[in-house]
């Protein structure tokens, strides 16, 4: 299958591996829309409807590219960017649809961090930017494709509101963030069935408008966690806007992001838990799986906040990132329902789509990034039922001995290493380690 990685609501395309599609390279009788050019791809003959056979940039090299096309890193300060990345179709195109779940589910999620038996039922919350219009709808068919209880508003077990908290009127939408939003609801679901779920749509991805929504999920009846999938640079104002993320008593996680070593806002704030991203794999081993330092993770020393008295390595005298990781690689990422798109419904529609021309998504896909990891940790904790004792992020550092510990991978080079390399205890892009059941949370 093809192995593309296309972010598709950050400022970025990640290209992590390409194969070519269809027959021999160079045979582009499959195509049917005259003209067309994509970025670093050849013309593209006229379409008859089979399948695509779009080459790499290097033909001769269908291994790994590793490049990225584009990097925007918005200001803390300003306009944030989720991390949701996607499986993509061909080089510099769309994401890939698929006719039904590609990817990890909730029997492998569950399995992986020994959560099966567990039991939450409080609110997990996530914050988002815009308004995703199919989120009730595609939230339905995930869960009920795989046979899960269901979680509507009608049974009171999911809400969707805007900043301020109310159920009307809901922001402009965005196909980009509609796929994170899905991707947020099918974790949550994948990991705790029986949470209920608030989806907050900040008005825009601003930082006033995301602060204003953190601190409605925060007061939301019920919640026991909130994950926020976004960030930026960091921003001296991230000082003043770590006000909206202290709220004792709730877990908050935050994405660490998808851009290899250095930090992120607001997992770089010290009243949340950093969430890194891992690479989860089958093992022969007793647990069934392993894991190593997802290669896109952020992780790193805060050039702005203090060094919380919970966090003892020394090479770094601010805060480090991370606190905890979770599967983030998107090629060991989640299946993902999500129709909001620009085009309707139609193999021409996700035909558009996958070559990048169209925006949004027709069904299924493939997605990780620390945008999985976020409301992943965040359900472990509604799991654990135990944030009574939360106070900002500093709860799983007592409990280091029930994680799985991550001893391999990096995210770049530093100094010291440990900030992007993993080893024996602390390191940065996997934190103390990953879920071991729900004590450790």
């Amino acid at each position: 299958m093809p192995s593309i990685v296309a972010r598709r609501c950050g400022a970025a395309i990640l290209i992590v591996a390409c194969l070519t599609l269809g027959a021999a390279a160079g045979n582009a009788s499959a195509l049917s829309l005259p003209g067309l050019s994509l970025p670093g791809l050849p013309a593209v003959a006229p379409l008859h409807g089979a399948l695509i056979d779009l080459p790499c940039a290097n033909p001769a090299n269908h291994g790994l590219v590793g490049r990225v096309l584009a990097a925007v890193q918005p200001r803390a300060g300003g306009a944030l960017r989720c991390f949701a990345t996607a499986i993509g179709y061909a080089d510099g195109a769309g994401p890939l649809i698929t006719s039904g779940p590609t990817g990890y589910g909730p029997t492998q999620i569950q399995s992986a961090y020994k959560l099966e038996g567990a039991s939450g039922t409080g609110t997990v919350a996530v914050v988002d930017a815009y308004n995703d219009p199919d989120a009730a709808m595609n939230l339905a068919t995930y869960r009920s494709s795989y046979g899960l209880p269901a979680c509507t508003t009608a049974n009171g077990c999911f809400k969707q509101v805007n900043e301020s908290g109310a159920t009307a009127p809901l922001p402009s939408g965005d196909y980009g963030w509609a796929e994170e939003e899905s991707l947020d609801l099918d974790t949550i679901s994948a990991t705790c069935p029986a949470c209920h779920i608030l989806l907050v749509e900040a008005s825009s991805a601003e930082t006033a408008d995301l602060d204003k929504a953190e601190d409605t999920a925060a007061a939301a009846k019920g919640v026991v966690a909130i994950s926020n999938s976004y960030g930026g640079t960091e921003d001296s104002s991230e000082l003043t806007d770590d006000a909206n993320f202290n709220h004792p008593g709730i877990a908050i996680t935050a994405a660490a992001g998808d851009s290899g070593y250095g930090i992120e806002w607001p997992a770089a704030s010290p009243d949340v838990t950093a969430v890194g991203g891992t690479t989860l794999d089958t093992a022969s081993n007793s647990r069934g799986w392993t894991e190593t330092v997802w290669a896109d993770t952020g992780s790193g020393c805060s050039a702005y906040e203090k060094k919380p008295s919970w966090q003892q390595d020394t090479g770094c005298k601010y805060r480090t990132d991370n606190d905890v990781a979770a599967d983030a690689n998107p090629t060991t990422g989640l299946a993902v329902y999500d129709t909001y798109n620009q085009c309707g419904s139609s193999s021409l529609c996700d035909l558009l789509i996958e070559l990048g021309i169209d925006q949004g998504l027709d069904g299924w896909t493939q997605v990780g990034g620390t945008s999985l990891a976020s409301p992943l940790i965040a359900s472990v904790y509604a799991l654990a039922g135990n944030t009574h004792s939360i106070v900002s992020g500093s709860y799983p550092y007592s409990h280091v001995g029930s994680l799985y510990p991550v001893t391999s991978g990096s995210n770049g080079s530093c100094s010291p290493a440990y900030l992007c390399t993993a080893g024996p205890g602390y390191s940065g892009p996997a934190g103390l380690g990953t879920p071991d059941g729900v004590t450790g949370f």
